[in-house]
C-alpha cells in the first residue's frame, strides 16, 4: 500500500528533527570529550627570560644587533631615547603545553621589539616590563604569559634606545 503525500511529509519532518537532535548531541559529546576544562579567565604564568632567549629558535631569529634589558637591569648609558613601545603578541595554544606556547609567543614579542628597534636605528630595548591588559609588572629576569582555552599571549612595554657601547 503506497504512503500518501501527507504522511510522507510528516515522516520526513520527524526524520529532520531527529537528525538535528542527534547532531546537537554529537557536538556536545565531542566538545565535552576533547574540549578539556574551560577556563573563563587567562591563567598567568611567570617564566625566566633566559628560558625564552636560550631556545634554538631564539638563537636563530634574534640576530644580536639589539640587546634586551628587563626591569631595572643595568645597561650602558643611553645616547638616544626613541620613546616607549608596546608589543602584544598571541599564539594558538592548540596541541601545545602552556609552557611551549608561552616560549613561542615570547619569542614573537622579542622579534617585534628587535624589528622596531632596528627600524629606528636603535641597538637596545630597556626597561622592558610585562604589560598584559595594561597591567604593568616589572621583573629583572622574568616575563608574564597568559594562557586561555585556545590562545597564549605576551605583552611587553619598553624604551627603544641607542646605547653607548
Amino acid at each position: 500500500m503506497p504512503i500518501s503525500g501527507t504522511k510522507r511529509g510528516a515522516m520526513f519532518h520527524k526524520l529532520e528533527n531527529l537528525t538535528a537532535i542527534f547532531a546537537v548531541i554529537a557536538v556536545l559529546g565531542i566538545s565535552m570529550t576533547f574540549g578539556g576544562p574551560a577556563r573563563a579567565d587567562d591563567e598567568k604564568h611567570v617564566y625566566p627570560v633566559a628560558g625564552a632567549l636560550n631556545t634554538p629558535a631564539a638563537k636563530e631569529k634574534l640576530d644580536g644587533s639589539v640587546s634586551f634589558y628587563f626591569g631595572n637591569t643595568k645597561h650602558p648609558a643611553v645616547k638616544t631615547n626613541f620613546g616607549e613601545t608596546v608589543t602584544n603578541k598571541k599564539t594558538n595554544g592548540f596541541a601545545k603545553s602552556d609552557h611551549e606556547a608561552c616560549m613561542h609567543v615570547m619569542l614573537s614579542a622579542l622579534i617585534a621589539l628587535q624589528e622596531e628597534a632596528k627600524a629606528q636605528g636603535a641597538n637596545a630595548v630597556i626597561n622592558i616590563h610585562s604589560y598584559f591588559k595594561r597591567n604593568d609588572v616589572s621583573y629583572d629576569d622574568k616575563f608574564e604569559c597568559y594562557s586561555g582555552f585556545l590562545m597564549s599571549g605576551v605583552a611587553l612595554k619598553g624604551d627603544i634606545v641607542k646605547l653607548a657601547r
